[in-house]
């Protein structure tokens, strides 16, 4: 199902203001949209398919970033951990031909795959294949070897049947007004939630006392690795960049949440906001002035072949208590040898 697409996130999602008139006129068109779509699912007249492997969806009610990459790139470890073969289905967002579907490797230009995919490819090694059909791309996985698959997003693809639903939410932001698109950031109503399997709280980065969590979330924080450079040389810890001056440069979701990251670490930041999958060209870092430059991992797939010495990608990982873990294995299937060919 598409989404209303907007240039970027309105401010009256998350500041308290009232939406615009126009936002909460098509607010009810939407949900009942919506609506109607899920009738048809349950009542039989869509049909979800199944890949012929366990599928777990890693996804969000709220439109914009929440965390899901780190997240699918640590179910994919802890699954190969626990001796399964994943890969990973996305649509592949802001990829261009989105009707052709593709594998997906690492090196490859991010506007064949999307920046999302091409980075999972780089950091988890797993097959990941994009088709906007993520059924499709289940099957195809699952026709490759893999004995699961991960769906990047997906939540609301109701043709992708699934057997685990972890739903993310940014700590900070929740579920903002609470209001359905584009009133408000949701996809889907809140009662929603109750039926993911697992509910995730992205914390931030170690350490953030932000609101910790409900019974029923567990609770995700992000570590920072060491830093790596674009255009090679020794990784250099947060630390190494404590009272210095840096260009900070965002194309995600919610890019105050790494701005704040890099402040809290005592990094002067020079904030640089681009659109969530942004498509880089060398002029886009023309900033006036040499200090470091410090991108998200997601932006700096999209700029290793112009990457310039000082230019490092800022890598986290997911950190979750091991009790999560347990429930999610605890809710898949018994691991089969071989995956149905």
């Amino acid at each position: 199902m598409s989404h209303p697409r907007l240039p970027q996130t309105p401010a009256w999602w998350f500041d308290g203001s009232t939406p615009p008139l126009w936002a909460r006129a098509l607010a009810p068109l939407y949900a009942g949209a919506v609506a109607l779509r899920r009738a048809a699912y349950r009542r039989g007249l869509l049909r979800s398919r199944r890949a012929g492997v366990p599928v777990v969806v890693v996804g969000n009610l709220v439109a914009g970033g929440s965390g899901k990459t780190p997240l699918v790139l640590a179910v994919v470890d802890r699954l190969r951990g626990a001796g399964w073969t994943p890969g990973v289905a996305s649509r592949g967002h802001g990829r261009r031909d989105a009707s052709t579907p593709r594998w997906v490797e690492a090196g490859m230009d991010a506007s064949l795959c999307g920046d999302e995919p091409l980075l999972i490819a780089h950091a988890s090694g797993a097959p990941v294949r994009v088709d906007r059909d993520r059924a499709a791309a289940a099957s195809a996985l699952a026709a490759a070897g893999c004995d699961i698959v991960v769906c990047d997003d997906g939540l609301q693809h109701y043709r992708l049947a699934r057997d685990v639903e972890i739903e993310v939410q940014d700590a900070r932001r929740r579920y903002g007004n609470g209001l359905l698109l584009p009133a408000g950031p949701l996809r889907e109503p809140l009662e929603r939630a109750a039926d993911c399997t697992l509910r995730v709280l992205n914390l931030g980065v170690a350490g953030n006392d932000a609101d910790a969590s409900c019974a029923d979330e567990w609770p995700m924080r992000l570590g920072v690795g060491a830093l790596r450079p674009l255009a090679g040389g020794r990784s250099l810890p947060l630390a190494a960049f404590a009272g210095q001056r840096v260009h900070a440069v965002a194309g995600i979701g919610e890019p105050e949440r790494f701005f704040s990251m890099l402040r809290d670490a005592g990094i002067g930041v020079v904030p640089h906001a681009f659109p969530d999958h942004h498509a880089y060209a060398p002029a886009d870092f023309e900033f006036g002035s040499q200090l470091p430059v410090l991108m998200t991992e997601k932006d700096a797939v999209k700029c290793a072949a112009f990457a310039r010495p000082g230019w490092h990608a800022v890598p986290v990982a997911a950190r979750l208590p091991e009790p999560f873990w347990q429930a999610l294995l605890g809710r898949l299937p018994t691991r089969v040898a071989e995956a149905p060919r």
